[in-house]
């Protein structure tokens, strides 16, 4: 095709996209960052946190507080809507109060952290040079020349404790003895409901002030928010009360997860859209629910670490060989292979272990505990994805796509038969 008719082409798709009558009043109602005016169902939370920060407009250091809860039930967003509010009304009052926000698997790294907080302060630090001791120096100055009273949201701080440590955790519940003229309050957000394993019991003793966990929305509960999103985000006649309820059912099905039934409701009117439907009906919302999780899965496979993506790889070649199931000795051999090919260290097989079960928690891999009798127990693994996609995600990966290719004796040489261990 010409470079004409591409164009040409492309001009028609947006043209009829202009030219039809859209069902969506505001798209901005369905996304994650979406702040409504009220949150249903979550009174008594929004009322808690309401109350431990209320100190701050008075000048006072609020407690520190955590909150946990699983993804999509309304924590960053109802911290959010609180410190709105209380900004709002320190502003009234000519109180000086301001507030960061880091979402720690984004930002990625202790020192990214204070880069990020600095930044927001309006000072400039090298993005990368400095050890972590002087980074912070210079960020305890930067906030006692601002003289103002600081809530630092760290919203999904676990996966920053378990990349990085919990020495960030350490430093900033300290802070205040090293202040002269501003103070800190921390709010951390954790999806991981047993976060306080990870840390230290140094950390443990300065840390949680106050905590609050989010309970999982039910299918009822999710219905009531579709609706008041719904009323925003579309006209008049274009979702009904079945739509609704599929969406809810489903979300509810996991974990009360309020983001995945507004994905699924967003995800749906696109497709109805694009049809040319008048409204949104059942057959859209399944075709989402196909679509997003094929996408959340995709997602989640290419931001995997690098031994983790090996692992992968290694049951992707074994199962190539017409296995019908690995064990963790398998795997470990294989994974030796491909880190050897790639010039990398591999991990011990006990990590390589405790990765499979990350894997399997996932849901992209499945390992269940067999007996094999006087021959004791095994893991039976097999992957829980098709390995077109395993391929098709990791080939886009420069250090992997070199190997993908290869076939198991190409990596291991001759492949040594596994012994049926029932037999």
């Amino acid at each position: 095709m010409s470079a004409m008719s591409v164009k040409n082409a492309l001009e028609d798709i947006f043209q009829k996209f202009l030219e039809k009558q859209s069902l969506f009043k505001n798209r901005e109602a369905l996304s994650h960052e979406y702040l409504p005016d009220s949150f249903p169902h979550r009174d008594e939370q929004i009322k808690f946190i309401a109350e431990v920060m209320a100190p701050a407009l008075r000048g006072f250091k609020p407690s520190n507080l955590f909150i946990y809860g699983k993804t999509g039930t309304g924590k960053t967003a109802v911290v959010r809507y609180v410190l709105s509010i209380l900004k709002e009304m320190a502003g009234n009052l000519f109180s000086s109060l301001k507030t960061f926000y880091i979402n720690c698997r984004l930002v990625g790294s202790e020192y990214r952290v204070y880069f990020t907080m600095c930044s927001n302060l309006g000072f400039r630090v090298p993005f990368t040079g400095l050890s972590i001791g002087e980074l912070f120096e210079r960020f305890c100055r930067y906030l006692d020349e601002s003289r103002a009273l600081f809530i630092i949201v760290l919203d999904e701080i676990d996966a920053l404790v378990k990349d990085s440590g919990d020495e960030i955790l350490y430093n900033l519940t300290r802070i205040n003895e090293i202040l002269k003229y501003s103070k800190v309050s921390l709010i951390g957000i954790s999806n991981n409901l047993k976060f306080k394993e990870l840390l230290e019991p140094k950390v443990l003793s300065s840390l949680s002030e106050e905590e609050i966990v989010f309970r999982p929305y039910n299918a009822s509960e999710l219905k009531d928010i579709l609706w008041q999103r719904a009323k925003l985000a579309f006209y008049d006649g274009v979702v009904d009360e079945g739509t609704i309820n599929l969406c809810s059912a489903l979300a509810a099905s996991e974990h009360g997860d309020a983001r995945r039934a507004l994905d699924l409701l967003r995800v749906a009117g696109e497709l109805a859209e694009r049809e040319g439907s008048d409204k949104i009906y059942e057959r859209h919302v399944r075709e989402a629910e196909r679509r997003i999780e094929y996408d959340r899965v995709m997602e989640v496979m290419k931001n995997l670490p690098l031994h983790s993506k090996l692992i992968m790889c290694s049951l992707y070649f074994l199962e190539q060989s017409s296995l019908e199931y690995s064990i963790t000795g398998d795997i470990y051999d294989v994974y030796n292979h491909l880190c050897s090919l790639l010039s990398t260290f591999p991990l011990t097989q006990r990590r390589v272990s405790g990765l499979i079960n990350e894997l399997d928690s996932l849901g992209l891999l499945n390992a269940r505990v067999t007996s094999f009798g006087r021959y004791g127990r095994s893991k039976k693994i097999k992957l829980a994805v098709e390995p077109d996609l395993v391929y098709e995600v990791f080939s886009r990966d420069s250090r992997l796509k070199s190997i993908l290719n290869l076939r198991l004796e190409e990596i291991c040489g001759s492949p040594k038969k596994r012994r049926d261990r029932t037999g």
